[in-house]
């Protein structure tokens, strides 16, 4: 399978990078900068990310070039450009200010084969602290605007049968760049030859025959949480191996209004052999009275593992009714990005994601992860070609200990159906108001997979689609005064939380309708018994995190 390389030099956009990449239907692999795979027949292309470092910094990261240039087009952007251009005999100085934000490609090349289609006065999104003073010889410049003369440059085959070199100080893979994608397709197809055949639709068939040889006769156990990777990953076991996939649920007593029994029933519809657990109590009573946040997530954490451990024994031990079909296998629903955060830029791990984090040795079940290739918009992409209903697909991120990080103080059932009630209020309200988007942000959620179509420069999206992530939070700790007729109240506020995010990396608070909120808050007040105030959060990630706990 055809594939481009994205050497990893520590910038923040390399997974985006990626998944623009992606968008052209060609596959690609996020590296970090000195694990190029040498001697693979599949590779047809490489881009040098960016990086927080100057070129001339010590710590700077460095790779030979001389081992790629010439066998494989290459597209160095930002710091990759300058790296290039600085280790080919050019010169990169620091710029008389921080090149930062919108500038306009005032001059271009358009016959050179990485611009066709652009227009002159092309917007592009600068971010650099150098720039490039003197590019090397043999070198052309392709591209400038009103302040960076160098802003793309070109350096054609130097010995027949080479392959040449590119590189642009801006930014393509960023929404404000507005033909970043068509230069990327300029590179990846146009110069790469990419056949353009990674799609949804390829990609369940190939996973499904890998699946079945893969798994052959054996039985797999896979943790479902209701969120969008575990059923997909989910639904390509059962298309792959049928009912000898069974799936656990757990109920701790945590989730959103209604969410078990709704979610049980949209699984038992798509055809799963799910087992739903409600261990609701055992948490309730395991979390009495603990109040300090990280003693919470570890408390869920360890029931979830006592409670996910008893179910799968159950199903590991039934292997002997049946030796022709054991169950030697625990699948979970782990994404690209996941592995990628797995390996910092050096090749060490820097954190785990995903692992149940606890099944007893004695089991001996191999990990399959159907989805370790995807970007989260591509994971949608799968779950509608495997007609799964829009509502999964959608679904927001949601914490794994559930609303126990959404309530300040201790946790009981009382508050946590306080909670409940204002948080159903908020995500319906959030599904239902409709609003009108055009340019970077029209473009960010169809990026994101939103299902909606663009008439006249402008698509209609509803306020729970255009945001990340969102949900109430009750301030148990606090009592505010209010008057509720002619009596006074003292009852809990509850904030609320809407942030814009493309990684969760960093994340934006959501700039949400006034007419909404105040809609939203004489609702949650009038029909939430012990709510009496409402509060949002516009708070940002970092120095904020998305949750509160």
């Amino acid at each position: 399978m055809q594939k481009i390389i994205i050497l990893d030099f520590g910038s923040q956009t390399t997974q985006l990078i990626a998944r623009r990449v992606r968008e052209l239907d060609t596959f690609c692999e996020i590296l970090p900068y000195n694990k190029f795979p040498h001697g693979d027949p599949d590779v047809i292309g490489v881009i040098l990310s960016g990086s927080p470092f100057s070129v001339y910094d010590p710590q700077a990261f460095k790779i030979d070039l001389q081992q790629l240039r010439g066998r494989y087009p290459i597209l160095g952007i930002c710091y990759g450009a300058q790296f290039m251009a600085h280790t080919l005999g050019g010169r990169v100085e620091p710029a008389p200010s921080r090149e930062y934000g919108r500038q306009k490609l005032t001059t271009i090349d358009l016959q050179n084969p990485l611009f066709q289609g652009f227009d002159i006065g092309s917007q592009v999104w600068m971010s650099h602290g150098d720039t490039i003073t003197a590019i090397p010889e043999a070198f052309q410049c392709i591209a400038s605007t009103p302040t960076v003369t160098n802003a793309a440059y070109f350096c054609p085959p130097q010995q027949p049968g080479e392959q040449a070199i590119w590189g642009v100080q801006f930014h393509p893979e960023v929404f404000h760049s507005t033909q970043g994608l068509q230069l990327l397709r300029n590179f990846v197809v146009g110069i790469c030859g990419s056949h353009q055949d990674w799609s949804a639709a390829n990609f369940v068939d190939t996973t499904v025959a890998e699946l079945r040889q893969q798994l052959g006769n054996d039985r797999v156990i896979l943790g479902l949480s209701g969120g969008v990777d575990s059923s997909v990953a989910a639904m390509l076991i059962s298309r792959a191996i049928g009912d000898k996939l069974t799936c656990i649920f757990v109920d701790h007593g945590m989730l959103r209004k209604n969410e078990f029994r709704d979610v049980l029933h949209d699984y038992e519809c798509l055809g799963l052999n799910v087992h739903g657990v409600d261990a609701s109590k055992k948490f309730f009573a395991d979390l009495a009275g603990v109040s300090d946040p990280e003693q919470k997530r570890k408390i869920i954490g360890r029931d979830f593992i006592e409670v996910f451990n008893a179910e799968a024994k159950k199903i590991v031990n039934e292997q002997s009714v049946n030796i022709k079909s054991e169950c030697r296998w625990l699948a979970q629903g782990t994404i690209y990005p996941d592995r990628i955060e797995s390996l910092n830029i050096t090749g060490k791990v820097i954190k785990s994601h995903h692992n149940v984090g606890g099944l007893p040795e004695e089991m001996n079940l191999k990990l399959c992860e159907p989805l370790k290739w995807l970007f989260k918009d591509e994971v949608r992409r799968v779950g509608r070609q495997l007609g799964m209903p829009e509502h999964l697909i959608t679904r927001h991120p949601f914490p794994g200990p559930g609303l126990a990080v959404r309530i300040l103080g201790d946790i009981t059932p009382e508050k946590v159906a306080i909670l409940q009630e204002a948080d159903d209020i908020y995500i319906r309200a959030l599904r239902q108001y409709k609003v009108r988007l055009s340019g970077d942000e029209a473009r960010r959620v169809l990026a994101a997979g939103v299902p909606a179509q663009m008439q006249d420069g402008e698509v209609e999206v509803s306020l729970y689609d255009q945001v990340w992530q969102a949900g109430a939070v009750l301030l148990s700790t606090v009592r505010s005064v209010g008057v509720m007729g002619d009596e006074r109240t003292y009852e809990h506020p509850v904030a609320l939380r809407a942030v814009t995010s493309t990684d969760a990396m960093t994340a934006d608070w959501a700039h949400l309708p006034y007419d909404f909120m105040a809609r939203v808050s004489t609702d949650i007040i009038n029909h939430v018994r012990g709510v009496n105030r409402v509060c949002y959060d516009i708070s940002s990630k970092p120095p904020a995190t998305i949750e509160w706990e």
